[in-house]
């Protein structure tokens, strides 16, 4: 979710918290008079009147989800269709985005030489980082700024000249890749498929070590390799950015969605 709809949740909050308070107050006082006022045998609504599905919070919850949907529409009425941080990535040419509207993973791919390479990213994590506002700091300019929140992703390498396949699992943060994990798998296909069969695989197979207690030299070499492959800042910036304008899409979408669904 976007840092200004994680805002809106922080007040909202303390906002219900207040007028709970007072409605409960409010309802105490009106329940009085009403058992003062109202005969015992007057009934005021009839049970057998609802709208939607047959449950009494349908109406009220589908004017909520609507009133979201609305302000949601509002805050991207003004973006452009494609942001211009996307327009600019697509622009050199380097990597291809594969996303697939509903889905929260994101996959860049391209051709180096004989090897095939895709980087693959969800966008799940940014959605608990952005509620932190602990995070916030203060930049060079003495002026406050958020951190840019972790974003996990997985690298996998093939060659078309060699079996085999070389994943390498890195966090994306502050423009840079952080490497964890290296592993090699001797079929291509069970090191890149994302089946839950290939990945149940996978765990009974040795990852390889932690890439910090490699020899320091062997760990420049590997970032040197990823360098040269196009895994670079540019990319690293443009994963967060990436994410957080395709979560905001897909909210939209969920929210009319589910809207439809309760008032169906």
């Amino acid at each position: 979710m976007s840092a200004i709809r994680a805002l809106r949740q922080l007040t909202a909050t303390s906002a219900r918290t207040f007028a709970a308070r007072q409605t409960i107050g409010a309802t105490r006082t009106l329940a009085a008079r009403v058992s003062v006022s109202t005969p015992t045998s007057a009934r005021a609504f009839s049970v057998s009147t609802r709208r939607f599905g047959e449950g009494n919070s349908d109406v009220i919850l589908s004017q909520k989800l609507a009133e979201e949907l609305q302000y949601e529409k509002e805050a991207l009425a003004d973006a452009d269709v494609v942001p211009d941080f996307l327009k600019t990535f697509q622009s050199q040419g380097v990597w291809s985005i594969e996303d697939v509207p509903g889905n929260d993973e994101v996959t860049l791919s391209r051709k180096f030489g004989n090897e095939t390479i895709r980087l693959t990213f969800s966008i799940a994590d940014i959605q608990a980082e952005e509620e932190d506002f602990e995070n916030e700091t203060e930049n060079d300019d003495g002026e406050e700024a958020l951190n840019v929140y972790p974003i996990r992703a997985s690298l996998s390498l093939t060659k078309t000249t060699g079996p085999g396949a070389l994943n390498v699992d890195m966090i994306c943060q502050e423009g840079h890749f952080i490497v964890e994990n290296i592993s090699f798998y001797n079929d291509a296909k069970l090191g890149t498929d994302l089946t839950a069969e290939a990945d149940w695989k996978r765990r009974g197979l040795y990852i390889g070590p932690q890439f910090d207690t490699l020899d320091v030299a062997v760990q420049e070499e590997f970032e040197k390799y990823l360098q040269e492959r196009g895994v670079n800042e540019t990319v690293a910036l443009f994963i967060p950015e990436y994410a957080e304008w395709k979560e905001q899409q897909e909210y939209v979408k969920w929210l009319g969605k589910v809207k439809s669904f309760i008032d169906a």
